[in-house]
């Protein structure tokens, strides 16, 4: 029994160790993805209440939580009996990130200065209003960040997945769920931090006392009331970029032809005299988001195509 016993706690120091840098190197890995789930969420959240802002981070960050519980044990067994439909998979949620993306710009261009001004003045009457019940408000801005959230952690759990997916079931299951949460809880806690910013700049900027360590504080709070507008608007922008570059990025993978062709272009960009290097990184990513935006664009149409059908029957 002490044999046994003594068996056992070696393999528990072996699966924890293994876990320990397993999960450094899919931490690694899935770094760039995490910076896009970042700008994606807190735009997301972003248009509520200033006291609604928490709950509503604190909801979206719970549907987070549920989607890893969902997306864990799939990614499991998906692993262990139906390997060849993880790819599959991952590339309709590419094509669906896309699809969002490119949504967001035929809103932005295809419609008049005017309207997108009604509309503006209709989500800020719908807010000032304490008549109006912001439940559906909310509700909407949780689902889309929740549905968002489900795609990104789908690549994250597959990406992680295939860093492990030679070691042991308990391995794999250990780092899957370490990665899951720690991502969870810093996504959400930074997204918290980024959409009270404004929050923190009106605190700063009234705070009392005298001399230059309470003016630089009032200083230092109202260039973030400055800064906090301009921080949304960008991470509108950049959310909507990465939706392009982490759906385009899946579907380029998924196709064998185009990934290598990205990667002789990337090579041949690469053998520029003096800016070689800065063009074989950018290359990538800019034709991954090309990518992403015409397969925004043909699922958007196919989508559209469908919508009138329906509605002329």
């Amino acid at each position: 029994m002490a044999t046994s016993l003594l068996a056992l706690i070696d393999d528990i120091a072996t699966i924890l160790d293994d876990v320990a840098v397993l999960s450094k190197v899919a931490a690694k890995k899935t770094a760039g993805v995490l910076g896009d789930d970042l700008a994606l969420n807190a735009q997301q959240v972003s248009g509520v209440k200033a006291e609604r802002e928490l709950p509503v981070v604190w909801a979206v960050a719970k549907g987070s939580f549920v989607n890893k519980l969902i997306l864990v044990p799939a990614a499991l067994a998906i692993s262990a009996f139906i390997p060849w439909a993880v790819t599959p998979l991952l590339m309709v949620g590419g094509a669906y990130l896309c699809f969002e993306g490119f949504e967001k710009l035929a809103h932005k261009f295809l419609h008049s200065p005017a309207e997108q001004a009604a509309e503006h003045e209709a989500l800020i009457t719908a807010l000032a209003n304490p008549a109006v019940d912001l439940l559906a408000v909310e509700k909407d801005k949780i689902k889309g960040a929740i549905r968002t959230d489900f795609i990104l952690s789908a690549e994250i759990v597959a990406i992680t997945l295939g860093t492990v997916q030679a070691s042991p079931f308990m391995t794999q299951l250990t780092v899957l769920s370490t990665i899951a949460v720690v991502i969870t809880a810093g996504v959400y806690g930074l997204v918290a931090g980024i959409v009270k910013l404004d929050d923190g700049g009106l605190y700063l900027s009234q705070r009392g006392g005298v001399g230059a360590r309470a003016d630089a504080q009032r200083s230092f709070g109202r260039g973030v009331l400055l800064a906090a507008p301009w921080l949304m608007k960008g991470l509108s922008v950049v959310g909507t970029a990465a939706m392009f570059l982490v759906g385009g990025g899946i579907l380029t993978h998924g196709f064998s032809a185009l990934h290598h062709a990205i990667e002789a272009a990337t090579v041949q960009a690469g053998a520029v005299g003096g800016i070689g290097p800065v063009l074989a990184g950018v290359t990538p990513l800019v034709l991954d988001a090309l990518v992403g935006v015409l397969a925004g664009a043909l699922v958007l149409l196919a989508v559209t195509l469908v919508q009138r059908l329906k509605r002329k029957r």
